[in-house]
């Protein structure tokens, strides 16, 4: 016989913790949470990576306006501008995870905003090339606690490990925009030149790191806390987010970072292959932000018009990245994915390597192989490894290491594409297309090492390790925790 007894409203519903392994959800709160979370947690990372991905790389637009001449720079000096940002982003990457630990990532995430907005501002104010390498420098030291903390946060707090992927490549789909928009704004603003006696290209730095400071400020409002203390969500709404969390790691948690623990994150070789697939991929993401418009403007076109013609490249980029994305998590599944976008990409770096038997029309067309591909594969390799470690400090030192010593790759994209060589960029495609593979052997040795370790947790081979001393701080070295393909 059915109750009258009315169902209580989503928000007063109890969730209860039988396990770690499950818990009783109702599947009408859970999806009203998971909507609730991407209205608050989305759109303010997702602009927060949007400006920093502009004020980053509108230096390539920079460049066809007329910043070497101004600043009087010659031969390799725009590649060192490029590869000084790197040097603090790597270096300081790990620590502002572990600082992130310690202060309300609103408080963190708004206070570095602010201060590479002003580093920006600064960049379109300089006198000199040595001003342009300190600011750049000051750029990278602001930025480095961006990317850990944004995965960090995004991931071990928020949301279970196969609803993440679309909701990065989400944050991904923002640099790109930042790249396409930048070329738009920085054809717009350079309609500017000569106002108060600056060139073009220093209104859309002074612009665009205006902008930034005033969203940073604002930033300390809008940016959610932990979920322990985010102001959105009531007492219930956080018991149901701990518990799904609860269900999805099940007893593969790491609460202590002590001897052992650290011996288990730096002793896990997934954390190196993870690395090493970002290392490979991003190269190629940082060189077609950097060096595209000046790609196009060497077919022949002029400045305006190769940052316009560069723009369809991204929004096609956007849309793959997005597509894939969705996919991959239905699928629950990564590897294939990510050969699949660095096949695409790599067409697109054989055709320039051989284009002088090609037209321009056919040379622009490699583009929209090269970029989409690599933005296929650069937000699954993150997601990818956020999936194989599990427990609050491995996620913290993980993340961080892969995006910090991964972006060792942008020092490679800041000094393969060089004037001498232009307009064929021998070394620059070849390069860029040898670290595809790099990326591509390192995925291949993930797969292979995760299905093993999955077919030795499945007979019971990992079974010993729940009769060790440190059996309740295993993270994702647990026996009954399945790894990722």
């Amino acid at each position: 016989m059915a109750s009258n007894t009315p169902k209580p409203p989503p928000d007063e519903i109890t969730v209860t913790i039988n396990d770690t392994a499950g818990t009783n959800i109702d599947t009408f709160a859970e999806k009203k949470l998971l909507r609730k979370c991407d209205l608050h947690v989305l759109p303010p990372l997702f602009t927060l990576f949007l400006l920093a991905f502009l004020d980053r790389t509108n230096i390539g637009n920079a460049k066809i306006q007329g910043l070497e001449k101004d600043l009087k720079m010659h031969g390799s000096d725009y590649n060192v501008v490029l590869f000084v940002f790197f040097i603090p982003y790597i270096i300081l990457e790990v620590p502002s995870n572990l600082v992130l630990k310690k202060l309300a990532p609103s408080r963190w995430l708004g206070s570095i905003m602010v201060l590479w907005g002003f580093a920006t501002v600064g960049m379109g104010l300089v006198p000199s090339f040595r001003g342009l390498v300190a600011m750049r420098v000051l750029l990278g030291f602001f930025e480095a606690g961006l990317s850990p903390g944004k995965l960090f946060a995004f991931k071990s707090r928020y949301y279970k490990r196969y609803e993440l992927q679309w909701r990065l490549t989400l944050f991904y789909t923002a640099s790109i925009i930042a790249i396409g928009f930048g070329g738009l704004l920085a054809f717009a603003i350079g309609k500017m030149d000569g106002i108060a006696g600056y060139g073009g290209w220093r209104w859309m730095f002074i612009i665009e790191g205006l902008v930034t400071v005033v969203l940073g400020a604002i930033s300390f409002f809008w940016i959610p806390d932990w979920p322990e203390t985010a102001k959105f969500l009531n007492s219930n709404e956080r018991a149901l987010l701990i518990a799904r969390l609860s269900a999805d790691t099940g007893d593969a948690v790491m609460n202590r970072l002590d001897k052992s623990a650290l011996k288990r994150i730096f002793g896990d070789v997934k954390i190196y292959l993870g690395t090493l697939m970002y290392f490979g991929i991003v190269n190629t993401g940082y060189a077609g932000s950097f060096f595209i418009p000046t790609i196009i403007r060497e077919m022949g076109f002029t400045a305006s018009a190769a940052q316009v013609r560069s723009i369809p490249i991204f929004v096609v980029s956007a849309i793959t990245a997005i597509i894939a994305a969705w996919i991959t998590d239905r699928l629950r599944h990564r590897y294939f994915f990510c050969i699949f976008g660095l096949i695409i990409s790599s067409i697109g770096y054989i055709l320039l390597l051989n284009q002088e038997h090609l037209s321009t029309g056919v040379k622009y067309f490699a583009l929209f192989l090269i970029v989409p591909g690599g933005y296929i594969t650069q937000p699954i390799t993150l997601v990818w490894m956020s999936n194989l470690v599990s427990g609050h400090y491995k996620r913290s030192v993980s993340s961080a290491m892969q995006v910090g010593f991964g972006n060792a790759g942008g020092i490679v994209a800041s000094n393969i594409f060089l004037a001498n060589q232009a307009p064929r960029y021998p070394v620059g495609y070849g390069v860029s297309l040898g670290m595809l593979w790099i990326c591509g052997a390192a995925c291949t040795a993930m797969f292979w090492l995760v299905r093993r370790e999955n077919g030795l947790r499945e007979r019971g081979e990992r079974d010993h390790r729940l009769s060790e001393v440190d059996a309740d701080n295993l993270g994702d070295d647990h026996p009954h925790f399945r790894l990722t393909t």
